[in-house]
């Protein structure tokens, strides 16, 4: 029973959100209060939710600081030269464009945290999208799968689990998997350039100019069925006129890139350069808790940068409105973490889909662990997958023959898929900074998500690493 109501929990989750009939925050609340009632624990409810309170805390206040530190950088523009390095690479080619943001989110993803992944590419390529009225969900898509390709290094956090959970070392899992990870990432530039190329087609092509420059009289608008970008004269009021509100929101939106805002430090940029790669070498290190870090880091580079409290509190303000809105979902999810693992559905429902696997595909483990990491770190956390379930699949892939690295390397292959759980509190950095609904992205990146995950499993099997 606690199976079926595990996964038609989720199931009630996911069609809601995606059919827009709940917020994700009151679905993240409101649901897992519903069937933990149902199942007979309504009592409990209080309980399982402050487990999972403290649980994500932590999380949540990494988040928050994280949030400012790498607010405040790309105020300051410590990130400004990658920006225009990815804008002479883009031009206003919207293919180019959505390449650029693969390539983007890839080399941020270095530092195995997907939250400043998020923030640095959206930062550098909203500002595109919406002056070429391009699709947000490709935007945000492609940045979550990529990141989900690099989410592998083993200072990422799912090859350390799966090496620690197996006892085995996390080098001897990453780096033999390394050509089918590389894979994938070629596989995210295609799906980058298939989906670039259906941009182009709809909206045609600017120079990075025009893309640019919006002139006093012009504005960009929609010409016409094909939807091409053109130039049209910008409103001046009079009749009809609705005062250029949208238009101007947009110009305010692309002034990110602004060469002279006034929170520019350019005399302070190798301090924030070396702060940054301080602070980010640490976290690689273990050198300290992550919150720790960024709680530290954040209040260094305000205090540095804007030594005035007026500018302190102005860059706060300014950074408020996704510190609020990421936290409060990541205590949402909680609620559903923490009624999920605390009435045992969780545990159900890893026990029913390790029990199904028939006796026939033993051999076959390393395939059959390939195959459940995508649903299983979907709708699992990280930790209740690796220290969890994996553990299991390892016995029962000894028993026939198949060694516990094999199975390690195979668990992996569903990060692609699970960098857009809603059980992943950065991909709600993802979706808040780019103003999009988390059930549009999940009913647009899925897909993808789980053909870039088969294309990686399927190389490593072609190559023999699993």
């Amino acid at each position: 029973m606690l199976t079926v109501l595990g996964f038609a929990m989720i199931a009630t989750f996911l069609v809601l959100i995606m059919m827009k009939k709940m917020s994700p925050i009151a679905a993240l609340v409101l649901i897992p209060a519903l069937f933990c009632v149902a199942v007979g624990q309504g009592a409990k409810l209080g309980d399982y939710v402050i487990e999972g309170v403290g649980t994500l805390a932590p999380t949540a206040a990494m988040l928050m600081f994280a949030i400012v530190y790498f607010g405040v950088m790309i105020d300051v523009g410590l990130f400004d030269p990658v920006v225009r390095g990815i804008l002479r690479f883009c031009k206003a080619d919207p293919m180019r464009i959505v390449i650029g943001t693969a390539l983007l989110a890839a080399v941020v993803s270095l530092d195995g945290d997907g939250s400043t992944t998020f923030m640095i590419t959206v930062s550098a390529m909203y500002p595109l999208y919406k002056r070429l009225k391009m699709s947000l969900v490709v935007m945000t898509g492609v940045a979550a799968t990529a990141n989900g390709v690099m989410n592998t290094l083993p200072w990422g956090g799912p090859t350390a689990r799966a090496a620690t959970a197996l006892k085995v070392d996390a080098a001897d899992i990453f780096v033999p998997m390394i050509p089918a990870l590389a894979v994938g990432l070629l596989a995210v530039l295609l799906l980058a350039c298939v989906l670039g190329r259906r941009e182009r087609k709809r909206l045609g092509m600017l120079t990075l100019d025009e893309a640019l420059v919006t002139e006093p009289e012009t504005v960009l608008v929609g010409a016409g069925g094909g939807d091409r970008l053109t130039k049209a004269p910008r409103s001046t009021g009079g009749a009809g006129a609705t005062g250029g509100t949208e238009e101007d929101e947009e110009d305010e939106e692309f002034k990110g890139l602004d060469p002279d805002r006034s929170t520019l430090r350019p005399k302070l940029y190798w301090f924030n350069a070396g702060l940054t790669v301080a602070l980010l070498t640490a976290m690689i290190l273990e050198l300290m808790p992550i919150p720790v870090l960024f709680l530290l880091g954040a209040a260094l580079a305000l205090t540095v940068n804007f030594p005035h409290m007026p500018d302190q509190r102005a860059r706060i303000a300014a950074h408020a409105d996704n510190v609020l809105n990421v936290s409060g979902m990541v205590f949402a999810a909680a609620v559903f973490t923490g009624v999920l693992t605390g009435t045992g559905m969780v545990d159900h429902m890893a026990d029913w889909l390790v029990g199904a696997i028939p006796d026939s595909m033993g051999p076959h483990m390393g395939l059959v662990t390939g195959l459940l990491s995508l649903p299983l770190t979907y709708f699992m956390s990280n930790d209740g997958f690796y220290f969890g379930v994996l553990p299991v699949l390892a016995e029962a892939g000894a028993s026939h023959g198949v060694s516990s690295l094999e199975i390690a390397r195979a668990s992996i292959v569903g990060q692609p898929l699970h960098m857009s759980s809603p059980l992943v509190p950065a991909v709600f950095v993802l979706v808040g900074m780019a103003k999009v609904e988390f059930g549009d992205h999940t009913r647009f990146t899925v897909k993808w998500a789980v053909l870039t995950s088969l294309v990686v499993l399927g190389a490593a099997i072609l190559f023999g690493i699993v």
